[in-house]
């Protein structure tokens, strides 16, 4: 099975992108099922119902969020009944919409399972003890999984990694969208990059536009972010994995810019 996942996708630039790039990387990668974040999608701020929707339109079959789920309010109006749109497992009991979901397409499944870290981020549950609780309610057929650890320090990523090495098909870090080059198959078969990356501008900061970050640092005063709209970045990865064993075989990075891609 061949697994594309999109990074983070952020406001207009990166659906953009994504209208842009992914007829290409789909033509090129032949990827069985799609899978991206989406927390920032609505200009920096959640998921609505449209955007989501045009992301299956154009063939992304499961959508991963993050700390910024709850950003747009529309969300509660659709997230429990939206089975391929997973948020944070290890927000409390009784938190709308669901961890983890099986995506199918075709005669492939994948588990995705969405967990946000605890460290420089609110003090939900601990994802090692919800990673356990899900991996433990999967039955022995459900070997393909997908992990999208939502967290801010690179250290907690490294140690969710190593914690699912064997357990998982892959562990791919989201958040700080920042690509790392640490893509790598660990020793029991788990996939893993600590950061996938972003798709949106690449002119702001982290997709945002940069002079109100920049003043935000100077000033240290509250400052609205909207998301920039310089030219784009679509970062991404292809993980292959062995059904029969529900290892990783290989992943590769995914790193394309508006201004240097050519398209065949």
């Amino acid at each position: 099975m061949k697994v594309l996942f999109i990074g983070d996708i952020v406001g207009s630039v990166g659906r953009k992108a994504l209208e842009d790039v992914l007829p290409y990387v789909k033509q090129k990668y032949q990827p069985d099922i799609i899978i991206a974040n989406g927390e920032n999608a609505a200009g920096g701020r959640g998921i609505t119902r449209k955007i989501a929707n045009h992301f299956y339109d154009l063939g992304v079959n499961g959508i991963t969020m993050g700390n910024h789920t709850w950003d747009n309010k529309e969300i509660f109006d659709f997230i429990d009944d939206e089975e391929r749109i997973v948020r944070p497992a290890n927000f409390p009991y009784g938190t709308p919409g669901r961890g983890f979901t099986v995506i199918k397409n075709k005669t492939k499944e994948l588990v995705i399972v969405n967990l946000q870290g605890r460290t420089f981020l609110p003090p939900l549950d601990c994802p090692f003890e919800k990673a356990d609780e899900i991996l433990n309610q999967l039955n022995k057929n459900q070997k393909n999984i997908l992990v999208d650890f939502h967290a801010e320090a690179t250290s907690e990523k490294i140690a969710m990694g190593w914690y699912l090495d064997g357990k998982a098909s892959v562990v791919l870090g989201t958040h700080t969208h920042v690509q790392t080059n640490d893509n790598q198959i660990l020793p029991q078969g788990t996939a893993y990059v600590t950061d996938i990356g972003m798709v949106g501008s690449k002119e702001g900061v982290l997709g945002m536009e940069r002079s109100s970050v920049i003043r935000k640092f100077k000033t240290q005063l509250p400052v609205r972010f909207t998301s920039d709209e310089g030219k784009w970045q679509f970062h991404g990865s292809v993980i292959q994995i062995d059904e029969s064993t529900g290892l990783a075989k290989k992943i590769d990075l995914i790193r394309i810019a508006e201004d240097q891609v050519i398209f065949e």
